[in-house]
């Protein structure tokens, strides 16, 4: 594994140069050489399908034929010594070309108009943004096995692609464990006597790695989406909606406790960091919660570690306390730069009160908490609060209430019930709408819930809905 880890420290090098010609080419080289053709090909099969999700199987593949074959050309001995700036600079033209056969960005246009090394270094930082909704369904095991078969080597980068691809915020090393565990139950039980007593035993050896990965994609998401100190607020909102009953004290340190995990393991070149963070915070939230709030004690009552974190993390909102609403904090309160208690204490206490999920919250308290600050930069900071909160409580209570219209009904019912009744509420509100009118709304809108009002939902997806928030209000 450390050989690994130390490619994927230094193959970053989507047609580029990092540090400077000699420089990269050592560092490839070294690699190519000390991992072998197959295993640095498979690698960079892995890196480029996460770096371009949304291309295409034959785009990602030809990317990675043409820089394994300008590595083995400009390595081998008595190789020009001008190969590999030639060949990266032949590959960077060739993505500029209108037919060009790697993965499309938005941005290659930009890099185009540039030359030389910043070309090269402009095309390197391309990346696609990672997918929110992996697609992936895993093949029968039949399909598998036929596939397998037929061609062993074909099956295996395709599911690297689409592996990769889907769940490209799994940390790299753990992606690598992931995938190449994957692969060696394929190529054993589909080539042992009993195929399927095989999957299932084999399947259980590899059952936590498969669940870390699948949970370690969707909190590196959300990481990456929201930053470090959004990332904090979230997962207090979280714990708030989670535990209303408990006191700030309770829940903020493993607020905090959990982004500064994810801050180091989400890029981090251990392969098992998250498999020790996460036995360690699970045992943290079991051992200051689970006293307090019976649906968290009995996800602690299992002792499982990796199983009882899912259940924790994916734990509804409870229903909110019927509370005295509470004051925006004050100027004096807010501006001290050495202290964020007040805002973390507002935090808390709009969120234990607000049966909103978590992705509105954010978006909102983010507006009111950058209101904040430029009140605090401000000559007047205390008239500025005047003249402010008002408003901020205006926008507050609006958005709150077109966050409960979205989500009116949704965690209390099956999807079914809960499109019958936004069908009712819909047609009460909208009476002259025709049939056809009112079954596209409902399908827009029941579309938004299923993705925006549970407790985990994809955060740039949601924030991207803005304009349908209201569609509720017929606006």
């Amino acid at each position: 594994m450390k050989t690994v880890l130390v490619f994927l420290l230094t193959v970053i090098l989507v047609h580029a140069l990092e540090r400077g010609r000699d420089y990269e080419k050592d560092k490839v080289c070294k690699e190519l050489a000390h991992l072998g053709k197959d295993d640095f090909r498979t690698l960079s099969l892995i890196l480029y399908s996460r770096k371009f999700s949304s291309g295409t199987f034959e785009q990602v593949s030809q990317l990675v034929q043409e820089v394994v074959s300008l590595t083995e050309e400009c390595c081998a001995e008595g190789a020009d010594p001008d190969c590999y700036d030639n060949r990266t600079s032949a590959l960077s033209a060739k993505s500029c070309e209108s037919d060009s056969p790697f993965p499309v960005h938005e941005g290659t246009p930009e890099c185009c108009t540039r030359q030389g090394l910043e070309r090269k270094l402009c095309m390197a930082a391309l990346s696609h943004q990672a997918q929110e909704f992996p697609t992936y369904v895993e093949p029968t095991n039949d399909e598998i096995c036929e596939a397998f078969r037929k061609d062993p080597r074909g099956f295996a980068d395709l599911f690297l692609y689409e592996y990769s691809s889907n769940y490209g915020q799994v940390p790299l090393p753990l992606l690598v464990a992931y995938t190449k565990s994957y692969l060696s139950m394929v190529g054993s039980c589909c080539t042992s006597p009993g195929p399927t007593k095989c999957f299932l035993k084999e399947r259980l050896k590899i059952r936590n790695l498969s669940l870390l990965t699948t949970v370690s994609n969707q909190l590196c998401s959300q990481h990456a989406a929201y930053g470090r100190e959004k990332s904090r607020l979230s997962h207090l909102i979280k714990l708030a909606q989670k535990v209303p009953t408990v006191d700030l004290k309770d829940v903020l340190p493993l607020a905090e406790n959990i982004t500064v995990m994810l801050s180091k393991c989400c890029e981090s070149t251990s392969e098992d960091c998250l498999a020790k963070e996460l036995p360690e915070y699970t045992t943290k939230v079991c051992n200051n919660l689970s006293k307090k709030n019976s649906k968290f004690e009995d996800c602690c009552r299992e002792k499982k570690d990796l199983r009882t974190f899912k259940c924790l993390y994916f734990m509804p909102a409870a229903l909110p306390l019927k509370l005295p609403a509470f004051k925006l904090p004050t100027n004096t309160e807010v501006c001290d730069r050495r202290n964020t208690k007040a805002l973390d204490q507002y935090t808390f206490e709009l969120s234990r009160r607000t049966p909103v999920p978590e992705v509105f919250l954010s978006k909102i308290l983010e507006t009111t908490l950058r209101s904040f600050n430029e009140c605090c930069e401000s000559e007047d900071s205390a008239a500025c609060f005047t003249d402010k909160g008002s408003q901020m409580k205006k926008e507050l209570s609006s958005f709150v209430e077109k966050g409960q219209e979205v989500c009116a009904d949704y965690s209390e019912n099956t999807f079914t019930e809960y499109k019958k009744k936004l069908s009712e509420r819909l047609r009460t509100k909208l009476p002259d709408a025709t049939p056809t009118e009112l079954a596209s709304l409902v399908d827009k809108h029941s579309n938004l819930a299923s993705k925006c009002c549970s407790i985990n939902s994809p955060p740039r997806y949601c924030d991207a809905q803005e304009n349908n928030y209201a569609v509720i209000n017929g606006s």
